[in-house]
């Protein structure tokens, strides 16, 4: 391995610059971890379940949509959603209360706290996951991080539940990038081994997007579904997986926007009057984010390779954020100069629709042992913020 880790906040920089500290080594992510939750629920069952609260809500509204003074909701189709996302199915914490016309949200009781969170419950076994792909045991790893867009609590830190539950001796702590959690967490775990900090570091991304999604919003209720993945970041020198991968450089970019927003936070007890808005749920502008991100993501790709010497004809894959099916072709094909063959940008939204923080994770995990030694793949993140980051990874061992 003849190439430098390029490592540093907000763009690529030569570890030459880390003088006077601690010496930097290639780095790797040596193996993944993916938990799946035990339900899923298929565009025809959410349809259903939509189509006949629209038609309960407009039937006991009729006299007033036949006045004027209300308008009548639109009903959906399994259609639609493929047709506006590529998504098909997603699988979900809670089934029950999402297909529950009267409730449309998924029932998950709240656990005494003497019992794992739910949320640390997923981190938990996606990350066994990944330490054994690794051949990393507790004993091996020094930090966890965890990196998502909705914690279940303010505090204790859902990474030290994490640490504790694992038996990890070091230290742990949450970041929030919203959908590119795990890109910025996978950097931050980079620069921490990288300066010494740590031999390894556990990345965690647990997700339960349901849980904020508005299952009464036609042009949302389709869009994301529950997961948790997990990576380790360690040293190149030392990885074992067989499906380790160096990582030559990341670069971060975050842009802001209000187009992609959720509300939902402490304060809101302040002010009783907006505490139940529509914006305390996951809202965005989906039009003007197609427009605004496909262009801001691939100029970020393409010139992270330009900076780094790699041609985007040497990617093999590219493994993106699972978002939308258009963004995700239009991306590829704007980075590779041409349509991407079929698998050199692999989608899972059809079976696990969008996971927010944990979707590229998911297609990288899925979708890399194939690949051979030497083989050059770009692992990429962008959502609200606007946030993106962008990872070129080659493999290290042969498949």
């Amino acid at each position: 391995m003849n190439s430098l880790p390029l490592f540093g906040p907000c763009a690529s920089f030569h570890p030459k610059k880390f003088k006077g500290m601690a010496r930097v080594t290639a780095l790797a992510v040596s193996g993944t971890g993916l938990y799946t939750p035990p339900y899923s629920i298929s565009n025809e069952e959410l349809v259903t379940a939509f189509n006949t609260y629209v038609r309960n809500t407009n039937a006991a509204n009729a006299d007033a949509i036949a006045a004027g003074t209300k308008t009548a909701l639109v009903e959906s189709s399994a259609e639609f959603i493929v047709k506006a996302s590529g998504i098909k199915a997603r699988y979900v914490m809670d089934k029950a209360g999402i297909l529950d016309p009267e409730v449309m949200c998924p029932r998950l009781p709240e656990r005494p706290n003497e019992e794992p969170a739910i949320l640390a419950e997923m981190a938990v076994t996606a990350a066994r996951d990944a330490m054994k792909a690794s051949d990393r045991t507790a004993a091996d790893i020094d930090g966890v991080l965890v990196g998502c867009s909705n914690l279940q609590r303010a505090y204790p830190a859902m990474a030290v539940e994490v640490q504790d539950a694992l038996g990890i001796d070091g230290f742990g702590f949450d970041m929030n990038v919203a959908c590119s959690s795990a890109t910025f967490a996978l950097q931050a775990a980079a620069d921490m081994v990288a300066n010494g900090h740590a031999r390894a570091i556990l990345v965690c991304n647990p997700e339960i997007c349901t849980g904020h999604l508005n299952f009464r919003d036609r042009d949302s209720h389709f869009i994301f579904g529950d997961v948790a993945t997990a990576f380790v970041v360690e040293r190149a020198e030392t990885a074992v997986g067989r499906n380790s991968w160096e990582i030559v450089a990341t670069r971060l970019k975050t842009k802001f926007s209000n187009n992609i927003r959720n509300n939902f936070g402490f304060l809101n007890r302040t002010a009783p009057e907006t505490a139940g808005a529509p914006d305390k749920l996951f809202v965005q502008e989906g039009r003007k984010v197609f427009r605004e991100v496909v262009p801001m993501v691939a100029e970020l790709i393409v010139s992270h390779l330009e900076q780094n010497g790699i041609a985007p004809a040497a990617l093999k894959r590219l493994w993106l954020h699972q978002a939308n099916v258009g963004m995700n072709d239009l991306i590829a094909k704007r980075v590779l100069g041409r349509e991407p063959n079929p698998g050199e940008a692999p989608n899972i939204l059809d079976e696990y629709a969008n996971t927010s923080s944990a979707g590229s994770v998911i297609a990288f995990h899925k979708y890399s042992s194939d690949l051979k030694a030497g083989d050059i793949g770009l692992l990429c993140s962008f959502g609200a913020g606007y946030s993106a980051g962008s990872v070129i990874l080659k493999k290290m061992y042969g498949a």
